[in-house]
């Protein structure tokens, strides 16, 4: 198989950064760069209503789908990452109004701070790309968009599968029967998301071991622990990549949401299942990396997935200094050192996630970020948190291209 080309594009109609790629397309996906209220021709916040703010961060997202050929109805999912949750419902009344068909799979969620001051909203997005990358030949692949009566109602869909991944919008504790968040702590209400997962999966006719990476977003950082535990009964032999996220609010009070990504061996119309429903899921982990009790990478298809990395030391899991550039510099280097056991390079990176706790740390990260690359930079998020695992400073995670894909 000849190999596959990353494609990272920039449009004039979207606001421009120097440290990421506006849109970092790999074989059947578009990965964005999150999106903040920046009028692309000024350079700064548009205002301070939300709605206008909504409004301007979709246009900007619009605007570089457009400039790839694709229209908004390409989305399959996006990340809404709001400074006040009272927000939501209108950024939701301007949101519908982007979409012409089903609206795609999404997450929201509160977050310390945003990488502006004056933004009340970043959105980041995944966009399919029936083209594929070259040399791959283009296809009219379908986006195939599903709901369960099983599952939380919402006015996203449950599920969008989009080639070989499947998506699911972010799922909190509420019981599909009442619509209300389910009595208990942190540990019947990670048990609860987890259900509504599985229900979704179930109703697709997948399961839980066809989940690639979850990422935890928790009120409370410290709830991690009983949150583990609760996973491993849901994942007692294959763990996915994971991520766990500080959350200064959920919807509905919640103290916990899962978001998953999900293998979809069976692909979407035109493509065949016999032939690929046996890919294979490859986890693996590195002596390299610090140790942790779920799975480094796991890659599927074209993608591989790095679960969040901390600013830990290998040899003895210890935290690295006490400086941001030190603690970017060690999350970075254990990035690497996943890929590079994968016999992959960083620039193979099609999307970062950084998370901080003092989102003005931006400007010596990216001092030292872009070392870590030759290429051209992929997609990037960043958001502010109120804390991090192991009282870290900072948490990364990627996503990586894998033209090799992975065996039937």
């Amino acid at each position: 198989m000849s190999e596959i080309k990353k494609n990272s594009r920039n449009t004039e109609n979207a606001p421009k950064s120097p440290f990421s790629t506006q849109t970092v397309a790999f074989s059947h996906y578009n990965n964005f760069s999150g999106q903040l209220p920046i009028d692309p021709k000024t350079g700064e916040i548009i205002s301070s209503d939300i709605k206008e703010q909504t409004e301007q961060c979709l246009k900007n997202i619009q605007s570089i789908v457009e400039s790839i050929g694709h229209v908004m109805d390409d989305a399959v999912k996006l990340t809404v990452f709001l400074k006040n949750i009272s927000d939501a419902d209108a950024v939701d009344e301007v949101y519908k109004t982007f979409f012409k068909s089903h609206l795609p799979t999404r997450t929201t969620v509160v977050v310390e701070a945003l990488p502006l001051d004056g933004a009340l909203i970043q959105i980041d997005a995944l966009i399919s790309n029936g083209e594929g990358t070259t040399p791959q030949k283009a296809l009219e692949l379908v986006k195939i968009t599903r709901n369960t009566e099983n599952a939380p109602k919402s006015i996203h869909a449950h599920n969008v599968a989009f080639s070989h991944y499947s998506n699911i919008s972010a799922q909190l504790p509420i019981n599909p029967q009442s619509g209300k968040i389910v009595a208990g702590g942190v540990k019947e209400q990670a048990e609860q998301c987890l259900k509504n997962i599985q229900a979704i999966l179930e109703s697709i006719g997948h399961v839980m071991n066809d989940v690639v990476k979850t990422t935890i977003f928790l009120k409370d950082i410290s709830d991690a622990v009983i949150v583990n535990e609760v996973l491993a009964n849901f994942f007692p032999s294959y763990v996915p990549a994971r991520t766990i996220i500080n959350a200064s609010a959920l919807p509905m009070d919640a103290l916990i949401q899962i978001d998953t990504a999900v293998s979809h061996g069976d692909g979407t119309p035109p493509q065949l299942p016999e032939d690929a429903r046996f890919l294979a899921i490859e986890a693996n982990n590195t002596e390299k990396a610090p140790k942790v009790s779920y799975s480094h990478t796991v890659a599927y298809s074209h993608y591989n997935h790095i679960s969040g990395q901390l600013p830990l030391v290998p040899g003895n899991n210890q935290i690295v200094g006490s400086g941001i550039k030190e603690q970017a510099s060690q999350c970075l280097n254990n990035i690497r050192a996943i890929v590079e056991s994968i016999n992959h390079k960083m620039d193979d990176i099609v999307k970062v996630n950084i998370q901080l706790k003092n989102v003005a740390d931006i400007t010596a990260v990216n001092e030292i970020y872009t070392s870590f690359f030759s290429g051209d930079l992929p997609a990037r998020t960043v958001i502010g948190v109120s804390a991090i695992p192991s009282n870290a400073l900072i948490q990364i995670d990627a996503v990586v291209s894998n033209s090799e894909g992975t065996p039937a």
